[in-house]
C-alpha cells in the first residue's frame, strides 16, 4: 500500500508501521485518538503511524473537505495539530469552522484558505479512498499493523499484542 507522502509520526524506519484509515466525522475515529496517543507513548521510537483518509461521503458529507483541510495544514507542517483539533471539535466541520481551526493551530490563514479553495488536495484524498477500496476497507477506523488488518475501535491490549508480536519478529 502506497504511503509515500502521507502524513506520519515516528521514525521512518520503525520496526512497526501502523497505517490508519480514518474519517474526520467518524465518532469511532474520535474515540480512538486516546488509544493511539497511548500506543505512541508506550512504543516510543518503535512505531511509525501513517494517516490515510477514508471519507465516508454517504454518512459524513463534510469529512472529505476536512481531510483536504488537514492536508493544507500539512503543507505548513501542522497536519497533526490540525488532525487533533478536528477531532477535539468533532463534528463541527463547516467551511468557517475549518478556517477558524486553522487560525487556532497557528497556520497562515490566507495560505490555508488559498490551498483549500484551490482544491489542491482533492486528488490526494481521492487516492487514499481508492487505496482503501483496493484493500477492501469499508469502514473507519481501519488499521494495518505491518500489513495485518484491524477493523474498528479496538482496545489498547489488542493493538499492543499485535505490536509486541511484530516487534518480536523484527529482533
Amino acid at each position: 500500500m502506497p504511503i509515500t507522502g502521507a502524513p506520519s509520526k515516528g521514525p521512518e524506519y520503525a520496526p512497526v508501521t501502523i497505517v490508519k484509515f480514518e474519517d474526520f466525522q467518524c465518532p469511532f475515529c474520535k474515540e480512538f485518538q486516546p488509544t493511539i496517543t497511548e500506543l505512541l507513548s508506550r512504543y516510543d521510537g518503535k512505531i511509525r503511524l501513517v494517516h490515510k483518509d477514508l471519507s465516508l461521503d454517504s454518512i459524513h458529507p463534510k469529512a472529505r473537505r476536512a481531510a483536504e483541510a488537514a492536508r493544507c495544514a500539512d503543507e505548513q507542517g501542522k497536519f497533526w495539530n490540525y488532525h487533533d483539533i478536528l477531532y477535539a471539535n468533532y463534528p463541527k466541520a463547516s467551511e468557517e469552522n475549518l478556517k477558524n481551526l486553522a487560525k487556532e493551530v497557528g497556520l497562515d490563514v490566507n495560505a490555508f484558505h488559498r490551498c483549500l479553495s484551490s482544491g489542491k488536495f482533492k486528488a490526494t484524498v481521492q487516492r487514499d479512498l481508492i487505496d482503501g477500496a483496493k484493500l477492501g476497507v469499508t469502514g473507519t477506523p481501519t488499521f494495518f499493523i505491518n500489513g495485518r488488518e484491524i477493523s474498528g475501535n479496538q482496545d489498547l491490549e489488542i493493538f499492543g499484542a499485535i505490536i509486541d508480536e511484530e516487534l518480536g519478529r523484527t529482533r
